[in-house]
């Protein structure tokens, strides 16, 4: 074995037994289920804290997962385990195992999201599909937002379909949970313009996102509550041709926030 210790071949052992109770009461126990080679290297470089870690000896095969387990061997007080191909395959979320799988503590969510000279925040609410969250996530962070706010009603951006479409970028960006009409409060009266999106609001490149601000996106079907919506700074729509009625709530928000990075870029 690549370093001597046996490998677990049965779904009963022990250890496996424990895997498979943390994986179903991660969230519960505050804990994120990491798989896969890319997600379990943004896990380490983010410094998330291990609690278990298990790999098969065939990702060794490879110089990238060699590379990975000398890595995650590095960590004194989680041993490696290694798992059968077979084992491994009954623990994991997708159709074919990468052959790694980490437990490690969440991020810490309580600390303020709200920082800078001119934060630009993404608030999301029933934004319940977690492929279409984590994807959120990534565009983002490749947008410049500063931190991310989720809301009640919306998938767990820490789920491992919420983790792959969000590509690591769930442990780079400052994601905390918040009732959302509470924050809308909040962070008006800390002078941050909450833009609600909507199909009659204004057209998101007539706002001056120069400044601070924040922009809402809920559930593709149902939309933002009217409440909500009276409760913020406006709304903002992206103009569209033809015959369409909407945008995927992704794209949506991709076009408006990468407005508002193109205008944080330009000269004042």
């Amino acid at each position: 074995m690549p370093d001597g210790r046996e490998v677990i071949r049965s779904r009963q052992n022990l250890f496996v037994r424990r895997l498979q109770r943390l994986i179903r009461r991660g969230r519960e126990e505050g804990l994120v289920i990491v798989e896969g080679v890319r997600l379990a290297e943004e896990a380490l470089a983010a410094r998330l804290s291990l609690v278990e870690a298990a790999a098969t000896p065939e990702i060794t095969r490879h110089e990238r997962g060699r590379v990975l387990v000398e890595e995650i061997a590095s960590h004194p007080r989680v041993p490696l385990r290694w798992l059968d191909p077979s084992v491994m395959a009954s623990l994991s979320d997708v159709e074919t195992s990468q052959g790694v799988l980490l437990v490690a503590r969440r991020p810490d969510q309580k600390a303020s999201l709200v920082s800078g000279e001119r934060p630009l925040l993404l608030v999301l609410a029933g934004v319940q599909d977690p492929g279409n969250l984590g994807g959120l996530l990534r565009t983002a962070e490749a947008a410049g937002v500063t931190g991310v706010f989720v809301g009640e009603g919306c998938a767990d951006p820490f789920s491992p379909r919420a983790l792959r479409g969000g590509m690591g970028s769930t442990f780079r960006l400052p994601v905390g949970f918040r009732t959302v009409a509470t924050e809308v409060q909040t962070l008006r009266r800390a002078g941050i313009s909450v833009w609600a999106a909507a199909a009659d609001g204004k057209p998101f490149d007539q706002i001056d996102w120069r400044q601070p601000a924040a922009l809402i996106v809920g559930n593709e079907g149902a939309g933002l509550p009217v409440s909500l919506v009276k409760a913020c700074s406006g709304t903002v729509s992206v103009p569209m041709a033809g015959r369409v009625e909407s945008l995927n709530v992704g794209v949506a928000a991709g076009v408006i926030l990468f407005e508002a990075a193109r205008q944080r870029r330009a000269p004042r």
